[in-house]
């Protein structure tokens, strides 16, 4: 799989974007991954994660800029000059798939946590990314329920498919998740669907997405990866949420427009 450049925010970065005396614009905020009402305290909300190469170029680009109307032009000829580089970092390359036919990446994010969540769905065909879907917006979710409702509709669309295609692979960067449905809930469900020390969050999800892994898991395979190490799907999967998010979408609904790698990685969608 290819890997993207990615950064780790620090000071120094966020001070090329908006100095002391400036004022952090509301497209730099996005850029961000940041809702407007971090406007006050958005550095200590970023500090140590990761933000892709583009979206820091973007960020610093914007600094000082302090018309809407210029910024918006700054981002359009950044989306054209990236399609001019077609920078190979960008290009999207077949995954080594082991005879697997689908590969689904999930994913599922929240802003703040509990706040806005959206999930997002990447999936593979003979190692090229054939569809995106992303939705079930939820105005007081979690990281967790937006990473559990991810991981059930790649359960859903596995089960619809391996029929056809043969084993299918699912990738998730939630641990918690995942030994939710293949570790936690055998326990859970002997004792009656209860667990020492409290209730169990997210039952009603948790239950669905047992029930069906447990009727495809022959058939699939479940693995475990690194969230924001620049895996391409992973990446994809992550600009769902995102734009979840964005257009507050409660359905999981298909994204239709082009796939422009380049621009949903960029953040520029």
């Amino acid at each position: 799989m290819l890997k993207y450049p990615m950064k780790t925010i620090d000071e120094n970065f966020l001070n090329l974007g908006a100095d002391e005396n400036e004022e952090i614009s509301e497209n730099q905020l996005k850029l961000l991954d940041l809702d407007l009402d971090k406007k006050n305290t958005w550095k200590n909300e970023v500090i140590k994660k990761n933000i892709s190469d583009a979206r820091a170029e973007l960020f610093i680009l914007l600094s000082g800029i302090s018309s809407k109307t210029n910024q918006n032009k700054i981002i359009q000829n950044y989306k054209k000059l990236q399609k001019f580089k077609k920078l190979p970092e960008i290009i999207p390359q077949k995954i080594e798939n082991n005879n697997k036919d689908i590969t689904i990446f999930c994913d599922g994010g929240c802003s703040p946590n509990p706040g806005n969540s959206g999930s997002g769905i990447a999936i593979y065909r003979d190692g090229i990314v054939n569809e995106l879907w992303y939705g079930l917006y939820e105005k007081m979710g979690t990281n967790n329920t937006a990473e559990l409702n991810a991981l059930y509709y790649s359960l859903l669309f596995a089960q619809k498919e391996y029929k056809i295609t043969g084993k299918i692979d699912i990738k998730c960067d939630s641990m918690y998740s995942i030994n939710c449905i293949t570790i936690w809930a055998k326990s859970w469900q002997k004792n009656g669907w209860k667990k020492k020390g409290g209730e169990i969050k997210n039952l009603a999800i948790i239950k669905k997405s047992f029930a069906l892994y447990n009727e495809i898991k022959e058939n699939i395979t479940l693995t475990h990866i690194k969230a924001h190490a620049g895996l391409e799907g992973n990446e994809l999967a992550d600009r769902m949420t995102i734009y979840a998010r964005k257009t507050k979408e409660k359905t999981l609904k298909k994204y239709h427009k082009n796939i422009d790698i380049s621009e949903i990685i960029g953040g520029t969608i």
